[in-house]
């Protein structure tokens, strides 16, 4: 959500920061722009729409300046017109800002008493209304910025340039990630590695609160108090290759096709060579002295705690509470005695995910994480985090990161199972056997491509949709619901099958395509019995199966769909292959933007 780059260079740097926004144009975004210092003075460029936009300006509108910074936004206040789109600039100050300032229209009411009016509807314009302000009031730069953000309330990553300070950047965050580049006689800023990766490996990740001062030699980090501090530079590897989509039409495709390998790589980081062990980061976790463990999630990654709350309970007899971490943060849940809290996000900096993360530290016994970052804010504030090892995922609609997700949870469930002695070491290796096999497995079923195809080119004319699973499978139905609606922009809404007849059965005509999870387990019956009652009223089914599920029920079925026959308990990861395949085709039929679908973004670090 927004993305934010800043760059003081030895070069000009209009055209770096232009391609370092693209980099991040997986976050989401509806206006881009940048703003340089040439010569001492301010200039900025700006268009509404895709970054094609603002480079096309560019060309027409050439921008000079080796001190730059950049931005894409994500609308939260006002709408996406170039008025509120950054960077938001006054007579000595251009800001960038990812994040919420909540008590902007206070602080609006504080400069409009000393005459300072605003032009946008944007609570960042205030942002550098306000440091304008103290300097005009004769601070320094440096000065403003710190008395500005000590105002400021809600989250925000903050990047600043002044007029007639060429060799100067100043940086804030509280809530958003940023994260410093060092270079050879540069310096830049980045919302994420990405950002930074063809120009640097070397990054410093600001903590909570901080403010850093940038010259092209120095960088001074200061904390809340004000006091300096020093921040470890690590060297991170994101391979620019990792940004290119390698012959596919989209990102999404890319990814959905790399899952065979990445959850091979993941099984490889956590697995024993001999499948006797599950090998923990760290010390692990002592899952004897757990007596309960709370989840909290958003998107997708809430569909990866709920099935995961039938591994730890069945597996391992742990009781699990699930909830999304926007509605939990705000419950004030008890955490009892003997509780581990567990937190699932992608990019790792999730803000409700955070802030329920934030709520639990020092009352759960553990907080551990699951995340695809391992510098991220919630893998460091976690007591044990669990890389997920996807490698970096563009596309919005998760794909590769959610099986990868799975795959970890399913791991630290066995874990846990064994650990409480509900089942055997042999027994454990059986099972770490059969998830040792899921690569093959998963890539044999990469097959069906094809025939999904040709579905999703009649599920394409639908306006509505529902997804029916039992058990396992009423998590990845849920989850098959989302991609459909995210990137195709079908209606789709996804239910445990035995609730069909309590309501959703109304809505049940020959127009309407039920996507029905049935592998041939314990509950298969069951589900074949509400897939009947859909068949019975003119609903067109699509039964996704097993070979014998298929040979048992698929009479009468509009499509079916025939995965290869694998381990119950790893049914939930292969499942969420056809519908990633059903929503993508589906949404490539329709002509939707699948890897940046409307309204969406990929990091989600506003509240």
């Amino acid at each position: 959500m927004c993305g934010i780059v800043g760059i003081l260079g030895k070069h000009e740097v209009a055209p770096t920061l232009v391609e370092a926004l693209k980099r991040l144009e997986y976050r989401g975004y509806d206006s881009a722009g940048i703003a340089t210092v040439n010569d001492g003075a301010l200039e900025r460029r700006r268009a509404i729409g895709k970054l094609v936009n603002l480079s096309d300006l560019l060309v027409h509108q050439p921008l000079a300046g080796k001190s730059g910074i950049g931005h894409t936004r994500w609308a939260t206040h006002g709408a996406p017109t170039l008025t509120n789109t950054h960077p938001h600039q006054t007579r000595r100050v251009a800001v960038v800002h990812n994040g919420i300032i909540e008590n902007y229209r206070e602080l609006r009411a504080d400069l409009a008493q000393a005459g300072i009016t605003h032009q946008t509807e944007t609570d960042t314009e205030t942002v550098a209304l306000l440091a304008q302000h103290y300097i005009d009031q004769g601070a320094t730069p440096a000065d403003a910025v710190r008395r500005t953000v000590a105002r400021l309330e809600g989250a925000y990553a903050l990047a600043f340039l002044f007029e007639d300070e060429p060799d100067l950047m100043i940086a804030a965050r509280k809530g958003s990630p940023l994260a410093i580049g060092h270079g050879d006689g540069e310096v830049y800023i980045g919302s994420d590695a990405i950002a930074l990766a063809p120009m640097t490996n070397r990054v410093t990740y600001l903590e909570e609160g901080d403010c850093a001062v940038l010259t092209r030699s120095t960088i001074t980090i200061t904390d809340p108090a004000g006091t300096p501090v020093v921040r470890t530079p690590r060297t991170i590897r994101v391979d620019a290759a990792l940004i290119d989509k390698a012959g596919h039409k989209h990102f999404m495709s890319k990814e959905i096709a790399q899952q065979p390998t990445v959850i091979g790589e993941t099984i490889a980081a956590y697995v024993a060579a001999d499948a006797s062990d599950i090998n923990l980061p760290g010390e692990g976790i002592d899952f004897t002295k757990i007596n309960r463990l709370t989840m909290a999630s958003c998107g997708t990654a809430y569909y990866a705690c709920l099935t995961a709350k039938y591994w730890f309970e069945q597996l391992a007899g742990l009781p699990v509470e699930v909830d999304f971490a926007s509605e939990f943060r705000y419950r004030t849940p008890p955490i009892s005695d003997g509780t581990a809290a567990l937190f699932v996000s992608q990019s790792g900096e999730t803000a409700d995910t955070l802030a329920a993360l934030r709520y639990c530290a020092g009352k759960a016994q553990s907080i551990l994480s699951v995340t695809n970052v391992p510098e991220s804010s919630i893998a460091r504030e976690s007591d044990l985090t669990l890389p997920i090892y996807a490698g970096a995922e563009i596309g919005v609609a998760s794909t590769k990161a959610f099986t990868c997700q799975l795959t970890v949870l399913l791991l630290l469930a066995l874990k846990a199972a064994h650990a409480r002695g509900r089942i055997s070491s042999q027994t454990l290796q059986e099972k770490l056997t059969a998830v040792r096999g899921l690569p093959a497995i998963f890539n044999q079923a990469m097959s069906i491509e094809d025939h999904v195809r040709s579905i999703s080119q009649r599920l394409a004319e639908s306006r509505d949709a529902l997804f029916l699973g039992r058990g396992l499978m009423f998590p990845i139905a849920l989850e098959g619901a989302l991609k459909l609606k995210e990137i195709s922009y079908i209606h789709a809404e996804a239910y445990a099958s035995g609730e069909l007849k309590h309501g959703p059965i109304a809505l049940i005509d020959e127009k309407m395509p039920v996507v029905v999870m049935a592998p041939r387990d314990a509950l298969f019956d069951k589900t074949v019995s509400n897939m009947q009652e859909v068949m019975a009223r003119g609903g067109k089914v699509i039964l996704i199966t097993d070979q014998s599920g298929a040979t048992s029920a698929s009479e009468g079925v509009w499509q079916t769909i025939i995965l290869p026959d694998i381990d119950f308990d790893l049914t939930p990861i292969l499942y969420a292959l056809p519908v990633q395949f059903l929503a993508y085709h589906t949404a490539v039929t329709k002509g939707t933007d699948v890897d940046q679908p409307r309204n969406l973004a990929k990091s989600v670090t506003v509240e």
